[in-house]
């Protein structure tokens, strides 16, 4: 069980690291259906890369779909804080 702490409010994982406010599971649907325009990218706080996806149209959708399914699938992704995303 996590222990919320004042630079962790949301608690730590296993390996000790901070959990974010943000959700994976928001930021991926967010980049499967918004990709094109970055979304998923601005709402974990990438602003820079959200930006590029909004230039490229998503990586004409293909960067968009990958980016989608790992943020899905992987425990590793953090926000702009490198907070890992609560699942």
């Amino acid at each position: 069980m996590t222990v919320p702490t004042p630079d962790a409010p949301f608690g730590h994982d296993p390996q000790g690291r901070p959990y974010s406010d943000k959700s994976k599971i928001v930021a991926g649907i967010l980049q499967l259906f918004l990709g094109t325009l970055g979304i998923g990218r601005f709402y974990v706080g990438s602003v820079g890369v959200g930006v590029a996806q909004l230039l490229t149209c998503g990586g004409l959708g293909f960067w968009a779909l990958i980016d989608g399914i790992l943020f899905l699938t992987s425990n590793d992704r953090t926000d702009a804080q490198g907070r890992v995303l609560r699942g």
